[in-house]
Protein backbone atom coordinates (compact mmCIF):
# COMPACT_ATOMS: atom_id res chain seq x y z
CA UNK A 1 0.00 0.00 0.00
CA UNK A 2 1.24 3.45 -0.90
CA UNK A 3 1.44 5.80 2.10
CA UNK A 4 2.40 9.44 1.65
CA UNK A 5 2.26 12.42 4.00
CA UNK A 6 2.97 16.06 3.25
CA UNK A 7 2.53 19.52 4.75
CA UNK A 8 1.00 21.02 1.61
CA UNK A 9 -1.15 19.83 -1.27
CA UNK A 10 1.37 20.60 -4.01
CA UNK A 11 3.96 18.32 -2.42
CA UNK A 12 1.38 15.60 -1.85
CA UNK A 13 0.24 15.84 -5.48
CA UNK A 14 3.81 15.68 -6.80
CA UNK A 15 4.72 12.67 -4.69
CA UNK A 16 1.52 10.84 -5.60
CA UNK A 17 2.03 11.52 -9.32
CA UNK A 18 5.64 10.37 -9.19
CA UNK A 19 4.70 7.22 -7.29
CA UNK A 20 2.10 6.14 -9.84
CA UNK A 21 4.16 7.13 -12.88
CA UNK A 22 7.22 5.25 -11.64
CA UNK A 23 5.69 2.35 -9.76
CA UNK A 24 2.18 1.85 -11.11
CA UNK A 25 1.10 -1.35 -12.82
CA UNK A 26 -0.40 -1.33 -16.29
CA UNK A 27 -4.15 -1.86 -16.58
CA UNK A 28 -6.80 -0.81 -19.09
CA UNK A 29 -10.34 -0.31 -17.74
CA UNK A 30 -12.74 0.51 -20.58
CA UNK A 31 -9.80 -0.14 -22.93
CA UNK A 32 -7.93 2.98 -21.73
CA UNK A 33 -4.26 2.49 -20.91
CA UNK A 34 -3.42 3.46 -17.34
CA UNK A 35 -0.87 2.94 -14.60
CA UNK A 36 -2.43 2.07 -11.27
CA UNK A 37 -1.54 1.57 -7.64
CA UNK A 38 -4.08 -0.33 -5.55
CA UNK A 39 -4.41 1.03 -2.04
CA UNK A 40 -3.14 4.53 -1.26
CA UNK A 41 -3.23 6.65 1.88
CA UNK A 42 -2.45 10.32 1.23
CA UNK A 43 -2.24 12.52 4.32
CA UNK A 44 -2.35 16.31 4.20
CA UNK A 45 -1.08 17.62 7.53
CA UNK A 46 -2.03 21.26 6.94
CA UNK A 47 -5.41 21.24 5.18
CA UNK A 48 -5.40 25.02 4.59
CA UNK A 49 -2.39 24.47 2.31
CA UNK A 50 -4.91 23.04 -0.11
CA UNK A 51 -4.16 24.64 -3.47
CA UNK A 52 -1.96 22.65 -5.87
CA UNK A 53 0.39 24.77 -7.98
CA UNK A 54 3.03 22.92 -9.98
CA UNK A 55 3.46 25.62 -12.64
CA UNK A 56 4.31 25.28 -15.47
CA UNK A 57 3.81 21.51 -15.59
CA UNK A 58 0.44 21.30 -13.84
CA UNK A 59 -1.62 24.47 -13.81
CA UNK A 60 -5.00 24.54 -12.10
CA UNK A 61 -7.83 26.89 -12.94
CA UNK A 62 -8.61 28.36 -9.51
CA UNK A 63 -11.94 29.72 -10.74
CA UNK A 64 -13.12 26.19 -11.44
CA UNK A 65 -11.73 25.01 -8.10
CA UNK A 66 -13.70 27.71 -6.29
CA UNK A 67 -16.82 27.18 -8.38
CA UNK A 68 -16.88 23.41 -7.89
CA UNK A 69 -16.41 23.78 -4.13
CA UNK A 70 -19.32 26.22 -3.87
CA UNK A 71 -21.46 24.14 -6.25
CA UNK A 72 -21.04 21.08 -4.01
CA UNK A 73 -21.36 22.89 -0.68
CA UNK A 74 -24.56 24.61 -1.80
CA UNK A 75 -26.15 21.27 -2.66
CA UNK A 76 -26.49 22.25 -6.30
CA UNK A 77 -26.74 20.15 -9.44
CA UNK A 78 -27.53 23.18 -11.59
CA UNK A 79 -25.87 23.68 -14.96
CA UNK A 80 -24.07 26.92 -14.07
CA UNK A 81 -21.00 24.82 -13.28
CA UNK A 82 -20.54 24.25 -17.02
CA UNK A 83 -19.49 27.90 -17.36
CA UNK A 84 -16.36 26.99 -15.44
CA UNK A 85 -15.74 23.63 -17.14
CA UNK A 86 -17.41 23.06 -20.50
CA UNK A 87 -16.00 19.54 -20.71
CA UNK A 88 -18.39 18.42 -18.00
CA UNK A 89 -21.31 18.67 -20.43
CA UNK A 90 -20.14 15.45 -22.08
CA UNK A 91 -20.99 13.50 -18.97
CA UNK A 92 -24.45 14.90 -18.37
CA UNK A 93 -27.67 12.94 -18.78
CA UNK A 94 -30.82 14.96 -19.44
CA UNK A 95 -28.73 18.14 -19.02
CA UNK A 96 -27.61 17.21 -15.48
CA UNK A 97 -24.62 15.56 -13.92
CA UNK A 98 -26.41 12.64 -12.32
CA UNK A 99 -23.51 11.96 -9.96
CA UNK A 100 -23.37 15.50 -8.58
CA UNK A 101 -22.16 15.43 -4.99
CA UNK A 102 -24.10 18.45 -3.76
CA UNK A 103 -27.62 16.99 -3.62
CA UNK A 104 -26.29 13.82 -1.99
CA UNK A 105 -24.44 15.85 0.61
CA UNK A 106 -27.14 18.40 1.42
CA UNK A 107 -30.43 16.61 0.62
CA UNK A 108 -29.97 12.85 0.40
CA UNK A 109 -33.11 11.29 -1.08
CA UNK A 110 -34.54 14.84 -0.92
CA UNK A 111 -34.77 14.43 2.84
CA UNK A 112 -31.47 14.45 4.76
CA UNK A 113 -28.90 17.22 5.00
CA UNK A 114 -25.98 14.95 5.83
CA UNK A 115 -23.68 17.88 6.55
CA UNK A 116 -26.05 19.18 9.22
CA UNK A 117 -26.61 15.73 10.69
CA UNK A 118 -22.87 15.15 11.09
CA UNK A 119 -22.42 18.63 12.57
CA UNK A 120 -25.12 17.96 15.16
CA UNK A 121 -23.86 14.45 15.96
CA UNK A 122 -20.37 15.74 16.72
CA UNK A 123 -21.74 18.56 18.83
CA UNK A 124 -23.89 16.23 20.93
CA UNK A 125 -21.31 13.44 21.21
CA UNK A 126 -17.74 14.53 20.36
CA UNK A 127 -16.53 10.91 20.62
CA UNK A 128 -19.11 9.59 18.15
CA UNK A 129 -18.13 7.01 15.55
CA UNK A 130 -21.19 7.81 13.45
CA UNK A 131 -20.09 11.07 11.80
CA UNK A 132 -20.40 9.60 8.32
CA UNK A 133 -21.45 11.17 5.01
CA UNK A 134 -22.31 8.77 2.17
CA UNK A 135 -22.14 9.79 -1.50
CA UNK A 136 -22.36 6.55 -3.47
CA UNK A 137 -25.99 5.60 -4.07
CA UNK A 138 -26.57 2.14 -5.60
CA UNK A 139 -30.12 3.03 -6.61
CA UNK A 140 -28.75 5.73 -8.92
CA UNK A 141 -25.18 4.74 -9.62
CA UNK A 142 -25.93 1.32 -11.09
CA UNK A 143 -28.52 2.87 -13.43
CA UNK A 144 -26.13 3.43 -16.36
CA UNK A 145 -25.61 7.18 -16.14
CA UNK A 146 -22.41 8.69 -17.56
CA UNK A 147 -21.50 10.30 -14.23
CA UNK A 148 -20.85 7.94 -11.32
CA UNK A 149 -19.21 9.30 -8.14
CA UNK A 150 -15.68 8.12 -7.48
CA UNK A 151 -15.98 9.37 -3.88
CA UNK A 152 -17.71 6.86 -1.63
CA UNK A 153 -18.01 9.14 1.38
CA UNK A 154 -16.45 11.07 4.25
CA UNK A 155 -15.90 10.30 7.92
CA UNK A 156 -15.01 12.67 10.72
CA UNK A 157 -13.31 11.94 14.03
CA UNK A 158 -13.08 14.44 16.87
CA UNK A 159 -10.36 13.42 19.29
CA UNK A 160 -8.60 15.53 21.93
CA UNK A 161 -10.16 18.70 20.55
CA UNK A 162 -8.88 18.06 17.00
CA UNK A 163 -11.07 17.16 14.01
CA UNK A 164 -9.66 14.68 11.50
CA UNK A 165 -11.32 13.87 8.18
CA UNK A 166 -11.15 10.66 6.13
CA UNK A 167 -12.29 10.49 2.51
CA UNK A 168 -12.78 7.14 0.77
CA UNK A 169 -12.37 6.98 -3.01
CA UNK A 170 -12.98 3.92 -5.13
CA UNK A 171 -11.04 5.60 -7.96
CA UNK A 172 -8.82 8.69 -8.30
CA UNK A 173 -6.98 10.18 -11.26
CA UNK A 174 -3.81 11.50 -9.63
CA UNK A 175 -3.19 14.07 -12.36
CA UNK A 176 -6.59 15.53 -13.19
CA UNK A 177 -8.86 14.93 -10.24
CA UNK A 178 -6.71 14.79 -7.12
CA UNK A 179 -5.77 18.52 -6.98
CA UNK A 180 -9.39 19.66 -7.23
CA UNK A 181 -10.67 17.08 -4.77
CA UNK A 182 -8.07 18.05 -2.17
CA UNK A 183 -9.20 21.65 -2.52
CA UNK A 184 -12.92 21.01 -2.09
CA UNK A 185 -12.80 18.30 0.54
CA UNK A 186 -10.45 20.19 2.85
CA UNK A 187 -12.81 23.18 2.75
CA UNK A 188 -15.55 20.87 4.00
CA UNK A 189 -13.15 19.68 6.70
CA UNK A 190 -12.29 23.22 7.77
CA UNK A 191 -15.90 24.35 7.84
CA UNK A 192 -16.94 21.53 10.11
CA UNK A 193 -14.01 22.20 12.47
CA UNK A 194 -15.11 25.84 12.64
CA UNK A 195 -18.73 24.98 13.40
CA UNK A 196 -17.54 22.74 16.23
CA UNK A 197 -15.00 25.33 17.45
CA UNK A 198 -12.17 22.77 17.43
CA UNK A 199 -8.71 22.54 15.91
CA UNK A 200 -8.24 21.45 12.31
CA UNK A 201 -6.46 18.09 12.22
CA UNK A 202 -5.07 15.87 9.47
CA UNK A 203 -6.89 15.22 6.23
CA UNK A 204 -6.72 11.55 5.09
CA UNK A 205 -7.40 10.71 1.43
CA UNK A 206 -7.84 6.95 1.02
CA UNK A 207 -7.95 5.62 -2.53
CA UNK A 208 -8.56 2.10 -3.85
CA UNK A 209 -7.30 2.77 -7.39
CA UNK A 210 -4.87 5.69 -7.67
CA UNK A 211 -4.01 5.96 -11.33
CA UNK A 212 -2.79 7.97 -14.30
CA UNK A 213 -4.00 7.81 -17.89
CA UNK A 214 -1.43 7.27 -20.61
CA UNK A 215 -1.51 10.85 -21.88
CA UNK A 216 -0.25 12.04 -18.49
CA UNK A 217 2.56 9.53 -17.90
CA UNK A 218 5.29 11.83 -19.19
CA UNK A 219 3.98 14.94 -17.45
CA UNK A 220 3.64 13.15 -14.12
CA UNK A 221 7.14 11.73 -14.40
CA UNK A 222 8.53 15.17 -15.23
CA UNK A 223 7.10 17.23 -12.38
CA UNK A 224 10.00 18.67 -10.36
CA UNK A 225 10.63 16.94 -7.05
CA UNK A 226 10.45 20.20 -5.13
CA UNK A 227 8.32 23.28 -5.73
CA UNK A 228 8.16 26.27 -3.42
CA UNK A 229 5.20 25.94 -1.10
CA UNK A 230 2.35 28.42 -1.32
CA UNK A 231 1.16 30.17 1.85
CA UNK A 232 -1.78 28.66 3.66
CA UNK A 233 -5.14 29.99 2.57
CA UNK A 234 -6.87 32.36 5.00
CA UNK A 235 -9.18 30.68 7.54
CA UNK A 236 -12.65 30.12 6.12
CA UNK A 237 -15.22 30.77 8.82
CA UNK A 238 -18.95 31.41 8.79
CA UNK A 239 -21.71 30.67 11.32
CA UNK A 240 -23.80 27.66 10.35
CA UNK A 241 -27.00 29.71 10.27
CA UNK A 242 -25.44 32.09 7.73
CA UNK A 243 -23.73 29.44 5.62
CA UNK A 244 -26.25 28.79 2.85
CA UNK A 245 -27.03 32.46 2.29
CA UNK A 246 -23.33 33.28 2.13
CA UNK A 247 -22.59 30.52 -0.37
CA UNK A 248 -25.39 31.76 -2.63
CA UNK A 249 -23.95 35.27 -2.48
CA UNK A 250 -20.51 34.01 -3.45
CA UNK A 251 -21.92 32.01 -6.36
CA UNK A 252 -23.55 35.22 -7.59
CA UNK A 253 -20.16 36.95 -7.39
CA UNK A 254 -21.11 39.09 -4.39
CA UNK A 255 -18.51 39.78 -1.73
CA UNK A 256 -19.42 39.18 1.92
CA UNK A 257 -16.80 41.17 3.82
CA UNK A 258 -14.54 38.21 4.62
CA UNK A 259 -11.16 38.23 2.82
CA UNK A 260 -10.96 34.49 2.32
CA UNK A 261 -14.50 34.05 1.05
CA UNK A 262 -14.42 37.26 -0.99
CA UNK A 263 -11.54 35.73 -2.96
CA UNK A 264 -14.01 33.08 -4.16
CA UNK A 265 -16.44 35.73 -5.40
CA UNK A 266 -13.63 37.63 -7.13
CA UNK A 267 -12.33 34.69 -9.14
CA UNK A 268 -15.83 33.61 -10.16
CA UNK A 269 -16.64 37.12 -11.39
CA UNK A 270 -13.31 37.45 -13.15
CA UNK A 271 -13.66 34.14 -14.95
CA UNK A 272 -17.19 34.90 -16.07
CA UNK A 273 -15.83 38.11 -17.64
CA UNK A 274 -13.01 36.18 -19.25
CA UNK A 275 -15.47 33.75 -20.80
CA UNK A 276 -17.34 36.64 -22.43
CA UNK A 277 -14.10 37.94 -23.95
CA UNK A 278 -13.77 40.88 -21.57
CA UNK A 279 -10.14 40.02 -20.84
CA UNK A 280 -9.05 43.43 -19.58
CA UNK A 281 -11.69 43.67 -16.88
CA UNK A 282 -11.22 40.01 -15.99
CA UNK A 283 -7.55 40.65 -15.41
CA UNK A 284 -8.06 43.91 -13.56
CA UNK A 285 -10.06 42.14 -10.85
CA UNK A 286 -7.21 39.79 -9.97
CA UNK A 287 -4.05 41.65 -10.96
CA UNK A 288 -2.18 42.74 -7.86
CA UNK A 289 -4.72 41.09 -5.58
CA UNK A 290 -3.35 39.90 -2.28
CA UNK A 291 -5.50 36.77 -1.96
CA UNK A 292 -4.27 33.34 -3.10
CA UNK A 293 -7.02 32.36 -5.55
CA UNK A 294 -6.88 35.73 -7.31
CA UNK A 295 -3.11 35.49 -7.54
CA UNK A 296 -3.38 31.98 -8.93
CA UNK A 297 -5.98 33.05 -11.50
CA UNK A 298 -3.70 35.85 -12.67
CA UNK A 299 -0.93 33.27 -13.19
CA UNK A 300 -3.38 31.01 -14.98
CA UNK A 301 -4.31 33.82 -17.39
CA UNK A 302 -0.60 34.45 -18.02
CA UNK A 303 -0.01 30.81 -18.79
CA UNK A 304 -3.11 30.59 -20.96
CA UNK A 305 -2.04 33.54 -23.10
CA UNK A 306 1.62 32.57 -23.46
CA UNK A 307 1.24 28.81 -23.85
CA UNK A 308 -2.41 27.79 -24.17
CA UNK A 309 -1.65 24.20 -25.13
CA UNK A 310 0.31 23.66 -21.91
CA UNK A 311 -2.80 24.10 -19.76
CA UNK A 312 -4.73 20.94 -19.20
CA UNK A 313 -8.47 21.59 -19.21
CA UNK A 314 -10.15 21.65 -15.85
CA UNK A 315 -10.60 18.03 -14.87
CA UNK A 316 -13.31 15.94 -16.38
CA UNK A 317 -14.30 14.91 -12.90
CA UNK A 318 -17.33 12.85 -13.99
CA UNK A 319 -15.11 10.99 -16.46
CA UNK A 320 -12.99 10.04 -13.49
CA UNK A 321 -16.06 9.26 -11.41
CA UNK A 322 -17.18 6.81 -14.08
CA UNK A 323 -13.75 5.14 -14.19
Amino acid sequence: MLSLSADDASDLFIRASHSVARGGRATAPRGLSTKEMLGAELVLQHPRSRFVDATPVRVLNPAFAAAEALWILSGSEDSWIFTFNERLRRFADHGRLQGAYGPRLRRWQDEVDQLDVVRRKLRSDPATRQAVITLFDPSRDFAGYRDVPCTLGYRFWLRDGVLHMFTNMRSQDAWLGLPYDLFTFTILHELLAGWLDVELGNYYHLVDSLHLYEQHFEDAEGVPDHIASLPEMPPLTVPWEDFDAMVNQLIAGETVGHPGWDDFATVLTSYRLWKTGDFDNARSLVTGAGQPLSQALSRWYDQLETSPTSIAPAPAAPLERSA
